[in-house]
């Protein structure tokens, strides 16, 4: 297979541009993976969908105001992305940091920034409120790392300068609404570190969780760290060449646990989007067991994978050509699912991360 088999026509008007009035009044569409049967519903029916026994695993991560906008000591304008921060751990182990040696803020991030020609090594950025930041390395694939003076300065900065990171296809020319600030974020977010939104939990509410758990499923939670490994496009015809970046994952005791028991109680995982999706068979074993704690997930999930965990998929409707809908059309096949957005467009519904939501099951 090769990126043009997972292409389709989009009309513009379906990228949705607001969420909907209320979290779970957006639409749900239910396929059937083995049969084909499609469902077309809301997502406050979702827990008739379940069954009793069901888990359902989301993702608590928690959207930074990672955008940040500087100028160079000759005036020109700089945009950075912060990707996340640097610990000395981090830069010499293949292990992340776990919160529990995250004593201290570091003072450098990886970050994506623009324009390139005013990012070079050694350049002073200046942002809001006198913080001064130096480009310290350029890492590729329009990454960087960029140290701030000091970790305090860096950490303000963001707190009162920050943007959130709306994907681009989400048009806001003056920056974000204040919707933005609450309704881009999930009622689990906790964990700050994300640079986008785990955006299949943006339909949850608490009276829908209290619907869900009256239906006898259950909830738990990881943390994966939304990072460029999950919207960055493509660049290659060759699936193969393709290395997924890595996002930081914490999968709990509890959680691992309860995988655990569901499972061999002949219950099902729900993963509620493909963030967790991708957590979720990162830290699966070759006997189908989750390993918790702390690790990069880097999971590239194409066609042909192998589910080791996840038995349901909760997600919404995904750019052509992307990680995201290879990930869906490994689960659910390329041919049903390119067959079901078809459906999905002449229905009219809205897709990407204020869009609606699609159950595979």
């Amino acid at each position: 297979m090769t990126l043009s088999d997972f292409h389709f026509d989009l009309p513009p008007e379906l990228i949705a541009q607001v969420p909907a009035e209320r979290r779970d009044q957006a639409r749900l569409l239910v396929l059937d993976r083995r049969s084909g049967d499609l469902t077309h519903t809301h997502v406050h029916a979702l827990p008739g969908h379940l069954r009793t026994g069901d888990l359902l695993v989301v993702n608590d991560t928690k959207v930074i105001p990672a955008r940040l906008f500087g100028r160079t000591a000759t005036g020109g304008a700089v945009e950075v992305l912060l990707v996340r921060p640097l610990f000395p751990q981090d830069m010499t182990r293949r292990a992340p940091t776990p919160p529990s040696a995250a004593t201290n803020e570091p003072a450098t991030w990886l970050c994506l920034g623009r324009p390139a020609k005013r990012l070079r090594p050694g350049r002073r950025i200046d942002f809001a409120g006198n913080v001064g930041a130096v480009v310290a390395a350029a890492q590729g694939g329009g990454h960087y790392t960029l140290t701030f003076e000091d970790a305090a300065s860096g950490k303000a900065l963001v707190d009162q300068h920050g943007e959130i990171p709306l994907p681009p296809y989400i048009h806001r020319p003056d920056g974000p609404l204040p919707l933005d600030q609450t309704r881009y974020q999930t009622i689990f977010a906790s964990v700050p570190g994300a640079i986008a939104a785990p955006t299949a939990g943006l339909h949850f509410t608490d009276e829908l969780l209290a619907a869900v758990r009256q239906r006898g499923a259950e909830i738990a939670r990881l943390t994966l760290h939304v990072g460029p490994g999950t919207f960055l496009p493509l660049r290659s015809a060759d699936l193969c060449e393709h290395v997924m970046a890595a996002e930081w994952c914490e999968i709990p005791d509890a959680t691992a646990a309860r995988i655990r028991q569901v499972k061999a109680a002949g219950g099902r995982i729900v993963a509620v989007g493909t963030t967790t999706t991708r957590a979720l068979e990162s830290a699966a074993s070759e006997h189908d067991v989750v390993a918790s704690g702390v690790r990069w997930a880097d999971c590239f999930i194409v066609p042909g994978h192998e589910f080791r965990v996840v038995d349901a998929l909760l997600t919404n409707f995904h750019l052509p050509g992307s990680t995201l809908l290879l990930l869906v059309s490994a689960f659910a096949g390329r041919e049903r699912i390119l067959a079901t957005y078809a459906e999905a467009i002449r229905r009219r519904y809205r897709f990407y991360s204020y869009g609606d939501a699609m159950l595979i099951q």
